[in-house]
């Protein structure tokens, strides 16, 4: 299926977090959104993976997402060698999106950060007609970077707050992460995380008088056609 974004996590639950509400305004709009989780996610502390893909299931239908898929890579077992950049390859030369998106560079999970270059890896060598002659060469048109856990230089913000209630709405669907009960491992994401990620995109907005956004980094100029509109 051609796609007009592509959307890379290394765990379900990571697009969500970084750009939920930039996932809806765009499928709103009726552009093709597609999300690829690197792994299953088989070494969180709480849920299992057949649980953590209900829960993905359940957030791409309430973002209307074109298409989900998983790659099935190693958790905490990310790192750039030939066959895990060719998969990640293949996946973009798949859908040929015309924008591409990952995590930011830095960030406290390993995963997250090798999920970004193995990404910026493969959006190189999709354009390499020699580099896995059987799938057509694919030109992206841009990458951005989302963030996770830490926020970094943030180059650009989209406007989410018509689309706020459905961010959260697709974060919530990931119970087995961010909900107490008994028997859950108390992690980062169960103290309260929906909130503080509340908390950072209405800060994001803050300064342009924006209620909610959520912010991108870019490692190449942001083209503006004209200012002033």
């Amino acid at each position: 299926m051609s796609l007009d974004i592509l959307i890379f996590g290394a765990h379900a639950d990571d697009a969500e977090i970084g750009m939920a509400g930039t996932i809806a305004k765009h499928t709103a709009a009726g552009l093709k959104v597609g999300v690829c989780d690197l792994t299953r996610a088989e070494m969180s502390s709480n849920g299992t993976v057949e649980r953590r893909t209900e829960e993905a299931e359940q957030a791409s239908r309430v973002l209307g997402l074109s298409c989900r898929t998983n790659l099935g890579l190693p958790d905490r077992g990310l790192y750039i060698t030939p066959e895990q950049v060719q998969a990640v390859t293949a996946e973009i030369r798949r859908h040929a999106p015309r924008i591409v998106f990952a995590p930011y560079w830095e960030d406290r999970h390993p995963d997250h950060i090798m999920c970004s270059k193995l990404v910026q890896e493969a959006v190189f060598n999709a354009k390499l007609r020699n580099y896995m002659p059987d799938m057509p060469a694919v030109q992206v048109k841009a990458t951005y970077f989302y963030f996770i856990n830490d926020i970094g230089p943030t180059d650009l913000i989209v406007d989410i707050t018509e689309h706020y209630e459905q961010k959260e709405a697709s974060l919530r669907c990931y119970r087995s992460q961010f909900e107490q009960g008994e028997g859950i491992v108390s992690t980062p994401l169960n103290q309260g995380y929906i909130e503080r990620v509340r908390a950072r995109d209405s800060l994001l907005g803050q300064r342009s008088l924006i209620s909610f956004a959520e912010g991108f980094a870019t490692k190449t100029p942001y083209v503006v056609t004209q200012f002033g509109v």
